[in-house]
């Protein structure tokens, strides 16, 4: 067999298969079959393998990536006319989640048969250069579409918009990146000042071709919002493939460094009840303006421990809108493709339409379930153990409540605060309901957490029943 020849390792696709790019790829497929018939020279079969995948990088959202490489194979030669259809039913698979693999077979020559090396070398530079200068389109293009989309954001928004700056203004608020903050599947934080002294953090997206979609989603939600709950975009960066965005600093970190201290080695300041509610509270107004306040309706659905932000006075702020969608104030209920956030946090309806219509409910889920983390002191999942060992995390939080048991948050506790505990767990679980229907809005979970319903009981268990009934 002969040795495999790499096409393109781990190139990712940035366009779709019916674009333009894609089709004068095939086109060169078929001018190098044309190639090898008419200089007579014996083919053997190379597959051309395009596999999606869904991936979970930086806050486990859901991607597509696509891989091409060749592959030689023996037997006779096929033809690729087939490919296309194939890719369209993988494409659709793909965004259900769905691994699935659709080949096209090139030929091209065998170094065996035809007897003189150097025509082989030269077929091989000719494919070398074919996915050089695919990789190189591909990009530029990819490029282009992310600045066309900048540039239509900035005439649409007007002053309304964030503050526009050069990368090399950048590196000078960013002290040419010397302290980093933070860490992750985007790129890294670094701390910086503005020129008038204000403290920022500069996130760095390294990863900018695969975040360029979550980079124009998010200037343009939070870029022209404010609210005391929600941090603030003060400005960003889109030169070539360097993008930033620079935000309001906050000094406390994330929510899950204090929701899963025990997880760290270091020590860090345990929420006490009170102000766990505070939080609690501050998550909801903020969560309430998204979803009423602004002139369009903002669903977040990425609301976790990690994208919410403590300033100095461990006041929160929603960060992180990579994965938000705007829809109308009036619309109820929106349309995705696939299923967006992360494990743990997704609310049912978004792997299944049998549970309900996607909608700002789906955000009220997340919240929940942010909660309950909150007031447990415990991750809603747990990879490294054993499934069948572990009792389903909000069911074990229903049964202490329901049976009027104390949750256990590794101290002595007065009854207010076992009171607070028991409060939150209550909205908690109303939060969390797998019907849509039966969560509270977050106007009436601001209103349920600030004490203006009184006599909060105990919702139904969670997740046993998709049956509707009256919400508190």
């Amino acid at each position: 067999m002969p040795p495999m020849i790499l096409l393109a390792p781990s190139l990712a696709l940035a366009t779709k298969p019916t674009s333009p790019i894609w089709w004068k790829f095939m086109h060169l497929c078929l001018f190098l079959h044309w190639t090898a018939r008419s200089s007579q020279m014996a083919p053997f079969r190379y597959q051309f393998f395009i596999t999606p995948f869904m991936t979970c990088p930086r806050s486990e959202e859901v991607q597509k990536e696509s891989s091409i490489s060749l592959i030689p194979r023996s037997g006779g030669i096929a033809t690729i006319a087939h490919s296309v259809n194939n890719w369209e039913d993988a494409a659709h698979s793909a965004r259900k989640g769905i691994k699935h693999s659709a080949c096209v077979e090139v030929l091209s020559l065998n170094p065996y048969t035809t007897g003189t090396t150097s025509s082989v070398a030269a077929f091989v530079v000719l494919l070398l250069m074919v996915a050089t200068a695919l990789y190189l389109s591909l990009k530029t293009r990819y490029n282009e579409e992310i600045h066309l989309k900048v540039e239509m954001f900035l005439k649409t928004y007007g002053t309304s918009k964030p503050t526009r700056y050069t990368f090399s203004e950048v590196k000078k608020i960013a002290r040419r990146f010397k302290v980093k903050v933070g860490q992750g599947g985007f790129g890294s934080v670094y701390r910086g000042e503005l020129p008038n002294g204000v403290p920022v953090a500069v996130k760095m997206l390294e990863n900018s071709e695969g975040e360029g979609d979550e980079f124009i989603n998010e200037v343009a939600t939070i870029g022209r919002i404010h609210h005391a709950n929600i941090v603030r975009l003060l400005g960003f960066c889109s030169e070539g493939t360097r993008r930033a965005l620079i935000y309001e600093y906050m000094p406390n970190d994330s929510l899950e460094k204090y929701v899963f201290s025990h997880d760290s080695d270091t020590s860090q300041e345990v929420l006490v009840p009170s102000k766990m509610l505070d939080i609690a509270i501050g998550i909801a107004r903020g969560m309430e303006y998204l979803h009423q306040g602004c002139n369009q309706r903002i669903l977040h659905f990425d609301i976790k421990p990690n994208n919410i932000l403590l300033d100095y006075n461990f006041s929160p702020k929603i960060s992180d809108f990579g994965l938000a969608k705007l829809c109308a104030r009036d619309q109820s209920i929106v349309t995705l493709t696939a299923a967006r956030g992360t494990m743990g946090y997704i609310a049912p309806e978004l792997y299944s339409r049998n549970f309900g219509e996607i909608s700002y409910k789906s955000d009220v889920y997340s919240f929940g379930m942010l909660v309950l983390e909150m007031v447990s002191g415990r991750r809603n999942s747990d990879p490294s153990v054993e499934s069948q060992n572990v009792v389903y995390f909000p069911e074990w939080i229903y049964e202490q409540v329901n049976s009027g048991q104390d949750l256990a948050l590794g101290r002595e506790m007065t009854q207010e605060e076992k009171e607070t505990v028991r409060q939150l767990a209550i909205v908690a679980l109303w939060c969390i309901q797998w019907n849509p229907k039966n969560r509270p809005s977050m106007t009436k979970v601001v209103n349920m957490l600030t004490g203006r319903l009184q006599n909060l009981q105990v919702p139904p268990k969670p997740f046993l029943s998709t049956d509707s009934y009256p919400v508190l």
